[in-house]
């Protein structure tokens, strides 16, 4: 796990260092253990590199292999590079380094594109090639490991983070309005290529993009998983798809502890965290570190979940940390959690992993989180009322939606309305693509290839490598989502969502964790803000910043200041908040 960064010239001018340099600096806390920073002409191409896999100096990057001409900068982890690397040495190649890096350089040289549906895991990488001038851009399946890049005249330049290519100069900062528009609408997801800037774009996930040497692309999507169902599998019972389940689980599991440092896990104490430790212990990993976090109550409603992740600590044996953040903690961090983010979250608990990341990474570089397992099994509440859908599209929305396109009208500036609708226009598309079965399959698939990958995998990419942590996701394993998505949906949607896998827990679990209500990342102070955390937001959006900008209307302003309780959005949160952080994330990164 690490940050890389670069630029591509077209106009025989040479990559700019000091753009290079700024880019660098700003990834630095994804990769504290080295950088790197290699130039080939119109290519310059840099790393942070965080040593998870050949703690050597021969896996440092950028890595060049100068017999085949290749050059690459790889943020990730190859789980399955063992078997590949056998694969690779059979047929002639041999090796200068024990790591991961080196097996994608050497795949890609063998394969060529065919390469990437061979890589188990999460990974963005560029690589550069000498003798065709091509340079070529890779995303994991799932958008794990982010990868940004901004358009310039006669160049490109691409980071693990957006706010790099900001610092790197140059870039346009202005908003764009398709994507603000996501942002009040589509909770916050801002799909690819867009971004909150104009002059930012993200490659999407499970792309292969071929750069020549004149600066035309093409883009290929490599895996698109069917939501529909196999006839092969048509006689097969719920027992049947819970041993299959159980046995892609426990595999996803055992592939995530590839590493030559200890791995621990995110334990919040629910059924996903939970059934990770459990598989572990299965396999016979003894005194595992394992951490919770907890915050303090506000308005009655609790802030912690301690008594199940103790629970399943106590059951498992594990070393486990418990981190309690009073309130004050809780203020201190917000500034660096605003400078974590990539793009602006709005969700309560990127605080929480922020500081839970922080002291994690006092004791280890690498755990297994919980996160995807929702969205590949229906674990939310959305999914069952679709269960019947007549029109997915409006039920969809309806549920997840934080505020339809009129409402939004009388609450963003004049100039910053977009033309139409363009957010219920961009779910419409995805769900009503062909290869999905029912209405469940198809908000299923909407979710686990476009929401999860801009909210909770991005979520926990930022915030962990914030601290320069790994966190690895094994319910994101693309074998195991692949049989997920043939699940017929009722198996999925029994027992309040998660049937299935539910029925896995039941074989290791206590009860007491699979049968509770279903818990969040709770930060109660941020979802009822008074206080200082309302004065924080008061004092943002009553900026001079703020006021030029002018993203929302005074009134509605007005409104939400006068009784923050009462602006709650359907998926219950705070349309102050919401608000207010993206005016506080734009003025955390100069914007």
């Amino acid at each position: 796990m690490c940050g890389i960064c670069g630029e591509i010239r077209f106009d025989n001018t040479p990559p700019s260092a000091t753009a290079m340099a700024a880019m660098l600096d700003a990834i630095a806390p994804r990769g504290p253990d080295g950088s790197g920073y290699i130039q080939h002409g119109s290519v310059a191409l840099g790393h942070r590199r965080l040593k998870i896999i050949d703690l050597s100096e021969k896996s440092r990057q950028p890595m060049t292999d100068s017999a085949l001409g290749i050059t690459i900068a790889f943020n990730g982890c190859i789980y399955n590079y063992p078997e590949l690397r056998s694969e690779l040495e059979a047929k002639g190649y041999s090796f200068f380094s024990s790591g991961d890096t080196e097996v994608i350089l050497k795949a890609w040289h063998c394969w060529g594109e065919e390469a990437v549906g061979r890589l188990h895991g999460m990974f963005a990488f560029v690589i550069s090639e000498r003798e065709s001038g091509r340079t070529v851009m890779v995303r994991d399946r799932f958008g794990i490991k982010p990868l940004y890049y901004s358009e310039l005249p006669g160049a490109i330049r691409f980071a693990s983070s957006l706010p790099a290519l900001v610092k790197s100069g140059g870039v346009d900062t202005s908003i764009d309005r398709a994507a603000l528009h996501n942002y009040m609408s589509f909770h916050a997801v801002v799909p690819p290529p867009r971004t909150i800037l104009n002059g930012v774009r993200k490659l999407p996930p499970a792309t292969i993009r071929i750069i020549e040497p004149d600066g035309s692309k093409t883009d290929r999507i490599y895996w698109n998983p069917p939501f529909d169902r196999d006839p092969a599998n048509s006689g097969l019972s719920a027992q049947d798809w819970r041993e299959r389940v159980h046995d892609a689980l426990r595999l996803a599991v055992k592939r995530r502890m590839v590493a030559d440092v200890p791995v621990g896990v995110l334990l919040s104490g629910g059924v996903d965290s939970s059934l990770i430790v459990a598989l572990l212990a299965e396999a016979g990993q003894h005194g595992l570190m394992s951490f919770s976090v907890g915050f303090q109550e506000a308005k009655g409603e609790k802030g912690d979940e301690f008594v199940y992740s103790d629970l399943i600590a106590e059951r498992f044996g594990t070393d486990h940390h418990k981190i309690f953040v009073p309130s004050s903690e809780l203020m201190d961090a917000l500034p660096g959690t605003f400078a974590a983010m990539s793009e602006p979250m709005v969700s309560y608990d990127n605080v929480g992993f922020y500081l839970l990341s922080k002291e994690v990474s006092k004791h280890i570089k690498v755990v297994q989180s919980g996160q995807g397992a929702d969205e590949i099994f229906a674990g939310y509440h959305w999914y069952p009322p679709l269960k019947n859908s007549n029109d997915v599209v409006g039920d969809y929305t309806r549920v997840f939606f934080d505020r339809d396109h009129a409402t939004l009208k009388t609450q963003l500036g004049d100039e910053w309305i977009a033309e139409s609708d363009v957010s219920r226009e961009l779910v419409a598309e995805h769900l009503n693509r062909p290869g999905a079965d029912t209405p469940v399959d198809r908000a299923l698939r909407l979710d686990g290839t476009v929401m999860l990958v801009d909210d909770p995998v991005k979520r926990v990419d930022n915030m962990t490598m914030a601290w320069g942590l790994e966190a690895r996701v094994p319910f994101l394993d693309h074998e195991l989502v692949e049989l997920a998505a043939r699940i017929p949906p009722e198996h999925k949607l029994r027992d309040n969502g998660k049937g299935v896998l539910k029925d896995v827990a039941r074989k290791v679990l206590p009860s007491e964790v699979i049968d509770r209500k279903k818990g969040y990342f709770p930060v109660p102070e941020l979802k009822y803000i008074d206080g200082p955390y309302l004065d924080l937001v008061r004092d943002a959006l009553g900026s001079a910043a703020a006021r030029e900008r002018g993203l929302f209307r005074q009134d509605y302003l007005d409104r939400l200041f006068a009784n923050p309780a009462d602006h709650i959005t359907p998926l219950q949160g705070s349309e102050l908040w919401q608000v207010g952080l993206l005016e506080l994330w734009l003025q955390t990164h100069g914007i």
